[in-house]
């Protein structure tokens, strides 16, 4: 009698796969993109989480801030060096990866591939909104590095659309998670975090750090397009 085949789907082991050096020049590549996403993106990210956060003190703080930031030594070589370029190589190849990878929801309909897919969708809209981010407020416009005083009412101006609003709120979502996530997967393949009950433990750590970021980052947009500063007038700086 001819036997049927079983047509169950093949068992997957459970965890994370770590990057290992025989995957040839994908490994380095992918060793980099995981790097650059912690430091210097995510140093990056927490960074202008922060300087946002003194747009709660009014107008002049903001442009202090911002003025701060411009008159560090060789800004505009460490803009580009440990900034756009690094985010821009942590996007194309996050894309990259995100095309050549599968995430099957179906067959097996766990919280990592779930994960997995949110991860990417997140990394997409949070890649779009920086380059619509710095288009705007870096290179579009008032030069905010000469002038700013102009900062507050520039990003003001351009949250009076509630439309932009939206965007922002969603995009500072995606980020958080994105960042926060990618901190956990970035011990478990890695090596920091071995084993599953030290990678559930940070779990809660990375749920609550991308919860306070989120946090931050909302409560800075309300800054702008709350009651406390309307129609801000420009600091002389």
């Amino acid at each position: 009698m001819a036997t049927v085949q079983s047509s169950a789907a093949p068992q997957v082991r459970a965890g994370v796969e770590p990057l290992r050096a025989v995957q040839g020049t994908s490994f380095i590549w992918r060793k980099l993109h995981s790097l650059l996403g912690i430091v210097p993106i995510g140093a990056f990210l927490l960074e202008h989480l922060l300087s946002n956060f003194e747009a709660l003190k009014g107008p002049l703080a903001y442009g202090e801030q911002v003025k701060f930031l411009n008159t560090l030594p060789l800004v505009r070589v460490m803009e580009w060096v440990f900034i756009f370029l690094p985010i821009l190589y942590h996007g194309v190849y996050g894309v990259y990866i995100w095309l050549r990878g599968k995430a099957n929801i179906v067959y097996y309909p766990w919280a990592g591939n779930w994960l997995y897919l949110v991860q990417r969708y997140t990394g997409l809209i949070a890649f779009a909104y920086i380059a619509y981010h710095v288009a705007t407020q870096r290179f579009l416009g008032v030069s905010l590095p000469e002038n700013p005083g102009m900062a507050f009412s520039k990003v003001q101006h351009e949250l009076a659309n509630p439309w932009i609003v939206a965007v922002y709120v969603i995009a500072m979502l995606a980020v958080c998670f994105h960042f926060a996530y990618g901190v956990w997967l970035f011990c478990a393949k890695w090596g920091i975090t071995s084993g599953e009950s030290a990678r559930r433990r940070f779990g809660y750590i990375c749920i609550a750090l991308g919860v306070l970021l989120a946090g931050a980052g909302l409560v800075s947009i309300w800054a702008f397009v709350g009651p406390m500063y309307p129609n801000a007038p420009i600091p002389n700086l």
